[in-house]
């Protein structure tokens, strides 16, 4: 039920980002036919999730639950601010208003089909309801002003109230789907329904339709995101050893003109080695490890080490000025990529909404915890620190340590807030029980 209520809870979000909180449709979209080819798709994706896993929800309480006594279907009110979730969960409301919600987007899409003429729109936070579409007459005229009734229900401090039914345009209330009456129940038609699909002939070639569907959107995905990490890598390699290095040694071929030090601070790391060097020579010098050396051949020694130390670092400074040069068009790789393969990015932000909402609440919880305690947590002040000294050196740059501790007081308190934002803003929504996991875990 979990996850029937998570697809179609997905299906309800594309709706709302993408058509207005309209079905999907081109009726309601204007998009080209890739788009709405990649929109189609998605939503027979989570349509046949969502009757799968009701399938095996039925199935398993009618085995499992045998000697429960039937329940009427009623029809609850649903708050209007589901992201405003409290800690302590009603689980019976919460287990109706999952099948309520799960009910109302297969029957959307069901009415759909049957009848162009009558659309289930969203109003309210997702709740849906049926209502006559509007011609264009009407919509020119703005005479459809009913439509917005149910959401103004509310009270203005923001109560919440159940949603009300849309009205028609002769002031009679509309039909919601609970006013419908069956000569039987809906759980029968759809297990019905069901028997009737698995009989179909085509349904196997439906079934492999959708794998390689399937298959195709995760090798691509898959391929791309090896992409993303590989193209910017082989053209900081290759820019760096064959366009940019040439250049940048060219230039500094001129040797005492050239400046050895990019910074202080390499001058003082090699300057701290050679004095080592000579420290560690003497020693060995004094505890008879190496023969007795004059203090002319001691200084020869240690001009000589100062000369490799010299070139060590002028080499040192040459690979930071490619570096730099060459991230810059590793960069602009990476942003092409994502500018040029939009469907792409599309493919592999699809991908990995499967393999998030897949995961069990646990699974999601400890990911979360796991993120924000190496990002945010007590001791990531010290990762942070020294990623930007390496990042630093990396480029040639003097390690700022003001620099350093203000961005370890001010970043990860920033992306702290980002994290809480996004588990209160769209987590909280879309699965109210990995959140509730999440506390209790985090406590």
């Amino acid at each position: 039920l979990n996850q029937a209520y998570e697809a179609a809870q997905m299906i309800v979000a594309i709706e709302r980002e993408y058509f207005g909180g309209n079905p999907i449709s081109t009726r309601y979209g204007s998009y080209g036919d890739s788009a709405m080819e990649y929109f189609q798709g998605e939503l027979r994706k989570y349509l046949n999730l969502i009757k799968v896993r009701m399938a095996e929800f039925r199935a398993s309480r009618s085995i499992v639950r045998v000697s429960e006594s039937r329940v009427m279907e009623v029809d609850l009110p649903a708050s209007e601010a589901d992201e405003l979730a409290v800690n302590v969960i009603d689980q019976q409301a919460m287990f109706f208003r999952k099948l309520r919600l799960v009910d109302e987007v297969l029957a959307r899409y069901a009415n759909l089909d049957a009848n162009p003429e009558r659309v289930i729109t969203l109003a309210n936070g997702g709740n849906g309801s049926l209502e006559p579409a509007p011609s264009a007459q009407v919509l020119r005229s703005k005479a459809n002003q009913a439509r917005s009734g149910g959401a103004n229900l509310a009270s203005q401090n923001g109560a919440k109230s159940p949603v009300a039914n849309p009205l028609n345009p002769d002031g009679t209330r509309a039909a919601g789907l609970s006013d419908r009456v069956n000569v039987l129940p809906r759980s029968i038609l759809r297990t019905v329904d069901r028997i009737r699909q698995d009989l179909d002939p085509n349904a196997e070639q439906e079934v492999v339709k959708e794998f390689r569907n399937s298959k195709s959107k995760t090798t691509a995905a898959i391929r791309f995101v090896l992409l993303l990490v590989i193209v910017p890598l082989l053209t900081q390699q290759f820019t760096k050893a064959f366009i940019v290095g040439p250049i940048v040694d060219r230039i500094r071929a001129g040797g005492e003109e050239a400046e050895v030090f990019l910074n202080i601070e390499m001058e003082e790391e090699a300057l701290h080695e050679l004095q080592q060097f000579e420290e560690r020579l003497r020693f060995e010098v004094l505890i008879g490890k190496a023969p007795p050396l004059s203090e002319l051949n001691i200084e020869q020694r240690v001009r000589t080490k100062a000369s490799e130390i010299e070139e060590d670092y002028r080499d040192r400074s040459a690979s930071a000025v490619k570096n730099v040069f060459a991230d810059i068009l590793a960069a602009i790789a990476f942003a092409l990529l994502l500018i040029y393969r939009r469907q792409d990015v599309a493919n592999v932000k699809s991908f990995m909404d499967e393999i998030v909402y897949g995961l069990s609440d646990s699974a999601k919880a400890f990911i979360i915890i796991l993120f924000t305690d190496t990002f945010v947590g007590f001791h990531s002040p010290h990762g942070w620190e020294i990623l930007l000294e390496g990042l630093s050196r990396h480029l040639g740059l003097p390690a700022n340590r003001d620099f350093i501790f203000l961005f370890i007081a001010t970043f990860p308190v920033i992306l702290d807030t980002i994290f809480k934002y996004w588990i209160f803003r769209y987590l909280n929504r879309i699965s109210p029980s990995a959140v509730a996991t999440y506390k209790t875990m985090n406590e």
